[in-house]
């Protein structure tokens, strides 16, 4: 069973790095991102290049975000029961927790917030980074996996 955790892991980590990469092409621009947007960002609203719609998951680790006043973002830490996501923490006043809707799945962590003033906020987030054992015997681990995303409000 070990193998196949291994082999599970291995293939989630390759489908993980391929997300959000584009094929080539240039659009004239000379930057050759062939005009695209990232999938998990709307497309920007009035100027500075912030966007008005943007939806998180794990994979978003360590990125920053622009969103503009009035703006919602939401996000889903899709985790399991032996290794759960604590709840979405926010610090600053830039953004205000909204309804996020249900959590189906144990483990998962799941928030919404708007954008309600100028500033800067950090969501975070930590599970742990192997499941605890569930027989005498087993090796145990006391890693945890942070998750943080920047939010820039304007």
């Amino acid at each position: 069973m070990r193998r196949t955790t291994t082999v599970a892991l291995a293939a989630a980590a390759l489908l993980l790095a391929g997300c959000g990469s584009q094929s080539g092409g240039d659009n004239g621009s000379g930057s050759g991102d062939n005009g695209k947007v990232s999938p998990s960002v709307s497309a920007p609203s009035s100027g500075g290049g912030c966007v008005t719609h943007v939806e998180l998951t794990a994979a978003d680790n360590g990125r920053t975000v622009c969103l503009s006043k009035g703006g919602e973002l939401r996000l889903t830490l899709d985790g399991t029961r032996s290794r759960p996501w604590k709840p979405v923490e926010a610090s600053g006043t830039a953004l205000q927790a909204i309804n996020a809707g249900f959590v189906l799945q144990p483990g998962d962590a799941s928030a919404a917030y708007q954008a309600v003033a100028a500033g800067k906020a950090e969501l975070t987030s930590s599970r742990p980074l192997c499941p605890e054992p569930t027989a005498p015997g087993q090796v145990s681990c006391k890693g945890i996996e942070e998750w943080k995303v920047t939010v820039t409000v304007s």
